[in-house]
C-alpha cells in the first residue's frame, strides 16, 4: 500500500497501474459494483474528495488520474498527438478496470474525464454499464458551435492547442497565477475549492510534463479526435447516460445540454446543478443525490 499524503480522500488507498503504455495513479476506496470517477482539467482524482467517501458506501470506487495529470506518467504527444487521443486516454482506463478485475462498469467523468468517458463508451460499449458527463457538451458539437462569446469564455481551448512551445512556455512563467485564475472564472460558488487540494492541484501543476501533456491533451481533442468522431458520426452510445451541468456555467449557458447528449447516445436524461464548472466541488449534497438515483 502506498504511504498517504496529507491532503487524500479520506478512506482511499493509493497505488499504480501500469497498462503499458501509461502508468496510472488510483485512489481507490469502498465495497459494491465498479464506479471509475475521472477528473478534468486543471484537477486531479482529488476533485472526488467531497463525495467519494459516500459513494463508496454502495460502491467499489476508483478514482483515476488521467494519463499526463496529477502523479499519473506524462508521455510524449507522438505524431499527430496520438498518445493523448481520447481513444488512447480511454483505453488506458478499461485496462486500469480489468486489472482490478472489473471487466464491467459505471463511469463518471467531468470536463476533459467526460471526453475521456463518452469515447470510452463508443469504444468498449462492453465495459460501460452506465455513464454520468459533466458540465461538457460533445466535443465535436462544441468545436462546430464556437462563436465569439464561447472561445472569449473558453479561451484555453483555442490558447492550448497553439503548437509547442509556445502556451507551454507561457503556463510556465507563473502556473500558480493561470491555475488560480483558471479555477476562479469557472467556480461559481466561492471557497467550493480548499486550500489543501488547490495545494495538490499546483503541485501537480508545477510540473512541465504537465504543462505539455495538458497542452497535447487540447491539440488531440481539436484535430484526432475530431477525426475519431467524424468516422463515428453514426454511433449512438448504448449505456444510459446521465448528463449534469453547472446552470452557472458557460456550457450550460451556451447549449441545449440535454440535446446535443440526445444527439450521441439512445438513453438520456439529466438536469442543471446550482453552481459553475464543477458540481462535484461546487454543490455536494445535490451532485451526490443525483449520481446515487442514477447509478443505483
Amino acid at each position: 500500500m502506498m504511504a498517504l499524503p496529507p491532503c487524500h480522500i479520506p478512506g482511499f488507498e493509493l497505488a499504480d497501474i501500469e497498462t503499458g503504455e501509461a502508468r496510472i495513479r488510483i485512489a481507490r476506496g469502498g465495497k459494491g459494483p465498479p464506479l471509475l470517477l475521472l477528473h478534468g482539467h486543471p484537477q486531479t482524482h482529488l476533485t472526488w474528495g467531497k463525495i467519494a467517501p459516500a459513494l463508496a458506501r454502495s460502491f467499489t470506487v476508483v478514482a483515476a488520474d488521467l494519463r499526463g495529470y496529477g502523479d499519473s506518467s506524462k508521455p510524449e504527444g507522438g505524431p499527430g498527438h496520438v498518445n493523448y487521443s481520447k481513444r488512447a486516454m480511454a483505453l488506458d482506463q478499461v485496462k486500469v478496470m480489468r486489472s482490478l478485475s472489473f471487466k464491467r462498469f459505471a463511469v463518471v467523468g467531468h470536463d476533459r474525464g467526460g471526453r475521456v468517458a463518452h469515447r470510452m463508451a463508443l469504444d468498449h460499449p462492453e465495459a460501460v454499464e452506465r455513464i454520468v458527463v459533466m458540465d461538457i457538451a460533445p466535443t465535436a458539437t462544441m468545436y462546430a458551435q464556437t462563436n465569439k462569446e464561447f472561445a472569449t469564455r473558453y479561451f484555453w481551448w483555442f490558447f492550448l492547442i497553439q503548437p509547442a512551445p509556445l502556451p507551454e512556455r507561457m503556463i510556465g512563467a507563473d502556473p500558480e497565477f493561470f491555475l488560480r485564475q483558471h479555477i476562479a472564472n469557472q467556480i461559481k460558488v466561492p471557497g467550493s475549492t480548499s486550500d489543501a487540494v488547490f495545494a495538490e492541484y499546483l503541485r501537480c501543476y508545477r510540473d512541465p510534463a504537465t504543462h505539455h501533456a495538458i497542452c497535447e491533451d487540447y491539440r488531440a481533442a481539436a484535430s484526432i479526435d475530431l477525426d475519431h468522431d467524424a468516422e463515428d458520426a453514426e454511433k449512438r452510445i448504448a449505456a444510459p447516460l446521465l448528463a449534469l451541468w453547472g446552470g452557472r456555467g458557460v456550457v450550460g449557458q451556451l447549449y441545449d445540454v440535454l440535446q446535443t447528449w440526445r444527439d450521441k447516445a439512445v438513453d438520456v436524461r439529466g438536469e442543471a446543478v446550482d453552481c459553475g464548472h464543477s458540481p462535484q466541488e461546487e454543490r455536494p449534497e445535490n451532485t451526490l443525490r443525483l449520481l446515487l438515483d442514477f447509478l443505483s
